[in-house]
């Protein structure tokens, strides 16, 4: 497939509007141009409108099995007047292609796309197994990779390479864990004016914030991480009463977890159950923990065969980092088998997530290059 035509192809997948939902358009899509190539791919629905994809190529002989991955939907795009190009437009202005999703992560699910189409049609012989696995809700509860984990399709794999934004000259073999979770606080609701009818639920939530930010920083401060500092918390969201007048019935309170594998998620959740049991035990009121998302911490060698590959394609010794931030190596990494992983694709992670995000476009045909020549130096 040649440059122009590859273009098109990322171009057509950015205009496939999947903000945090809707991924089986993009699935159909890439289906269906892989078909155009004799190579099948398999639909496994998450949700009516939202589904994963599968496809695979084989060698001549047994061997490794090599996954590319990467995840369809992307963020939402917020105000479209705040935008100087069409987020869903793939506008190409001075090299750089214009588009939400276009860094985060379409770029690199595409490449990964186009390096099976293009290895097929090369006719190179290689050993063992080539593997797409395209997942559906990776911004919001990571939703696809816990699927596709849960019904074995990562069971088998001794390499992964996630396409996540990195750029040509860093790779990424560890990130943060991830617990995102809602504390709720139930109260009384009684007139402003006899404030001691009521219970109010905004300072019981005030007294556990208090307590639990606490033992949070206490916990930060046990354990460190050489690439991925120390575990933190951050309470992001709050909502409480419904006029200004009335003692608060119920608040809800949201927050965010980054762990480490030295102080993981486990911790988190303990500091959370504690706080809450000990509050419980002195409010009038009530406080519950719904944990929305549990993604543990990832870690593997950066001197694996799959990292010394991608140095060897990429002719330099390209150093390696850990990201704040989670990946659906999360749920990947859960498999009984360890395997070797690099986060490495098109994009400056800079970028993912904002108004007028971009790719430029020889950062995204590089790597449809380099997943081509990656795969056939690791399935040797």
């Amino acid at each position: 497939m040649n440059d122009e035509k590859g273009i098109s192809v990322l171009q057509d997948v950015i205009r496939l509007k999947t903000e945090n939902n809707h991924e089986a358009v993009v699935a159909e899509y890439y289906q269906q141009l892989l078909a155009e190539y004799d190579i099948d791919a398999e639909i496994i629905e998450y949700a009516p409108g939202r589904s994963n994809l599968i496809a695979e190529l084989k060698g001549s002989e047994p061997g490794k099995i090599l996954a590319y991955s990467g995840h369809m939907d992307v963020v939402a795009a917020g105000d479209h007047e705040e935008w100087t190009y069409d987020p869903f437009g793939a506008e190409i202005v001075d090299g750089k292609m214009y588009g939400r999703g276009t860094t985060d992560m379409k770029a690199g699910l595409t490449a990964m796309v186009l390096a099976l189409i293009d290895l097929k049609e090369s006719g190179k012989d290689f050993n063992g197994t080539l593997r797409l696995v395209a997942s559906v809700g990776e911004e919001i509860g990571m939703y696809g990779s816990k699927q596709l984990t849960d019904e074995g399709y990562m069971d088998d794999i001794d390499a992964l390479v996630i396409g996540e934004p990195s750029g040509k000259d860093i790779l990424v073999t560890a990130h943060k864990g991830s617990v995102q979770y809602e504390v709720i606080s139930h109260g009384k609701a009684a007139h402003s004016s006899m404030p001691e009818k009521g219970i109010n639920s905004l300072m019981q939530m005030n007294a556990f914030i208090t307590e639990a930010d606490a033992k949070f920083e206490e916990a930060g401060k046990s354990a460190s991480n050489e690439k991925l500092g120390s575990m933190l918390n951050v309470f992001t969201v709050i909502e409480g009463g419904t006029q200004i007048n009335s003692v608060p019935e119920q608040t809800i309170l949201k927050a965010n977890a980054r762990t480490i594998p030295e102080c993981d998620n486990q911790v988190v959740l303990d500091i959370l159950n504690t706080t809450i049991d000990e509050m419980n035990e002195k409010v009038d009121g009530r406080l519950e923990l719904n944990v929305l998302q549990n993604n543990m911490a990832v870690e593997r060698s950066d001197q694996s065969k799959l990292v010394q590959s991608i140095r060897k394609i990429a002719g330099r010794d390209i150093p390696s980092i850990g990201l704040g931030g989670a990946t659906d190596a999360s749920n990947f990494c859960r498999v009984e088998k360890e395997f070797d992983l690099a986060i490495f694709g098109p994009g400056a992670s800079a970028t993912a997530h904002t108004v007028d995000e971009y790719v430029e476009v020889k950062d995204y045909l590089y790597f449809c290059g380099l997943f081509i020549d990656l795969a056939l130096d690791y399935l040797q």
